[in-house]
């Protein structure tokens, strides 16, 4: 089916509108929607919270997410459909002129008796990358006092399952406790609609050589090792210190960057994903001597990153080397060429880094991306699993214990761990071919490489680009809107000498609030006609 053909009514596509069908008749408990991140999970919740609304099924909307910044994301999507959202909000009860609110699970966590209190059961509560929920416990409690008075809760995800095992709240398991969905749509699904991109994974393999205390070990990754030897080979593989190992992985993707602007994708870009600070400006020194120019470097911890990551995602710059800014809410369609050097490789975290590389930009073709990783077992099973499309199950399986490169209790004896390691030596290669989901896609690669051919979607919600002038959502009219009043108050306290709590008592007074927090967009706005008026003359500001 093409990507037209997917597109139903009313501009949505063939699975939301199944979706909002499906919804039509939840009545109370939770609504599972796991679809392919990347699908738009995002339009049918903001459609169903809109009908609810005019049918007066519910009062209010609460949208929860994992970072501040997805809040503004559901704002603007939700108000360019006619839904108003208080983006970062502090309060369950949303200004007057607004439908509700999107907040944090970490704010959650902080005022969920506050919130619970404030809950009723005509509060629609949407939870968006609902596995987030269990990441920690402080945030899975959190939500289910904060909203336990809601009748209906409608769960969000890509990802429904969680690596550390344990359950998601809301979630209903069967008896081999996979979680059970509502609504499914699949990664083949959003491929096979034209959706999201497909992905190649170029997987290297060769001979490693490290040393383990007095020990030197040569493998590969078709070598059986004891987990701390097979941690070891897999560190050694993503080492920046070597000259024969990442480096050539750099260097071949660097080289596939530039065939995909070449053919046409002029200002496609690369991700690199590292391990940590120290591994990712290792990395980008690699790079620019690779490429020539110094590539973006972004990191978790400083302050300013996702202002660093939108600038990326508005430029034509080749590369940005990133440290945990690979999950939810990053949104960077022109990636086509990434290299996962990242320590992490639970299934959770790879399918969010892969999701990076899967966002489709409107007017081009769903052209092919790549992907460069080692060989490494554990993540070659991933990229095999996605193509059974089964979650993993509730229970730790024993196997498992391999998915993590350091166990925490072990990452405090680094010092002592360091000594005992050393990467030597990294021969590596593209291994042979290996086609999932019965073949390869019906989009070929740019040139035919040794490769692992895999579907997968994004983990962003669909929300639209940034709004400008008359296509201001509400949030942001009210964010301008309060700017401005506090400039003005400035500007007329400067020039009478007066205090602004002053000037803001007889603003209230006279737009009838007793605060500006509470205040409509038509109240914001006489408040500034008011103040310029002050300014000229024509009124006389109350004492």
């Amino acid at each position: 089916m093409s990507a037209t053909k997917s597109i139903a009514r009313h501009g949505l596509r063939a699975w939301q509108v199944s979706a909002l069908e499906a919804m039509s008749t939840w009545e109370s408990g939770p609504f599972l929607i796991s679809a392919a991140p990347g699908a738009g999970k995002t339009r049918p919740s903001i459609e169903i919270a809109n009908r609810m609304l005019r049918a007066k099924l519910v009062d209010r909307v609460a949208i929860v997410c994992p970072t501040t910044p997805l809040t503004r994301q559901w704002a603007i999507a939700a108000g360019k459909l006619g839904l108003n959202l208080q983006p970062d909000s502090s309060e369950l009860v949303p200004p007057r002129d607004f439908h509700g609110v999107a907040v944090t699970y970490a704010k959650i966590s902080m005022v969920a008796a506050k919130w619970g209190a404030q809950c009723t059961g005509r509060t629609l509560v949407i939870a968006d990358e609902a596995h987030h929920l269990g990441e920690e416990l402080a945030w899975g409690e959190g939500f289910a006092l904060a909203f336990r008075n809601a009748a209906r809760w409608l769960l969000l995800s890509g990802t429904p399952f969680r690596s550390d095992a344990s359950p998601i709240p809301g979630v209903r398991y069967d008896a081999d406790g996979i979680a059970i969905s509502d609504i499914s749509y699949t990664y083949a699904d959003s491929v096979r609609d034209g959706i999201c991109r497909p992905v190649t994974f170029i997987p290297y393999d060769g001979t490693l050589q490290w040393r383990s205390g007095d020990d030197v070990i040569e493998a590969g990754f078709d070598t059986v090792l004891s987990s701390r030897e097979a941690s070891r080979r897999y560190r050694t593989a993503i080492s920046a210190e070597l000259t024969d190992g990442l480096p050539r992985i750099l260097a071949a993707a660097h080289a596939k960057l530039l065939e995909a602007r070449a053919a046409g994708h002029r200002d496609a870009g690369g991700l690199v994903v590292a391990a940590d600070s120290d591994h990712a400006r290792k990395i980008a020194k690699l790079l620019k001597d690779v490429s020539g120019k110094s590539p973006l470097v972004v990191l978790h911890t400083e302050a300013g990153a996702h202002k660093k990551l939108q600038a990326f995602t508005d430029s034509k710059d080749e590369w940005i080397v990133a440290v945990n800014m690979v999950s939810e809410g990053v949104d960077i369609p022109r990636l086509r060429v990434g290299v996962y050097a990242s320590a992490a490789k639970t299934p959770l975290i790879f399918r969010q880094v892969v999701g990076r590389f899967v966002r489709t930009i409107q007017g081009r073709p769903a052209d092919m991306s790549w992907l460069y990783l080692p060989a490494d077992p554990v993540l070659r099973r991933h990229a095999s699993d996605v193509d059974n499309e089964l979650a993993p199950l509730l229970r730790r399986r024993e196997s498992d214990e391999e998915l993590f490169e350091e166990r925490e209790p072990r990452t405090e004896t680094e010092k002592s761990e360091a000594i005992e390691f050393v990467a030597l030596s990294a021969d590596v290669s593209p291994t042979s071919q290996m086609s999932l989901f019965g073949g390869p896609p019906t989009v070929a690669p740019v040139a035919p490489v040794p490769a692992i051919v895999a579907d997968f979607g994004s983990a962003v919600p669909d929300a639209p680009p940034e709004p400008a002038g008359p296509n201001l959502s509400a949030f942001e009219r009210r964010d301008i809107l309060r700017d401005k009043r506090h400039r003005l108050v400035a500007d007329l306290g400067r020039r009478e000498r007066r205090p602004h709590n002053q000037i803001n008592a007889w603003l209230n007074q006279a737009i009838g609030v007793t605060r500006v927090e509470d205040a409509t967009l038509e109240q914001l706005e006489r408040s500034c006609s008011l103040l310029l008026d002050a300014l000229a003359g024509k009124v006389t500001a109350g004492r």
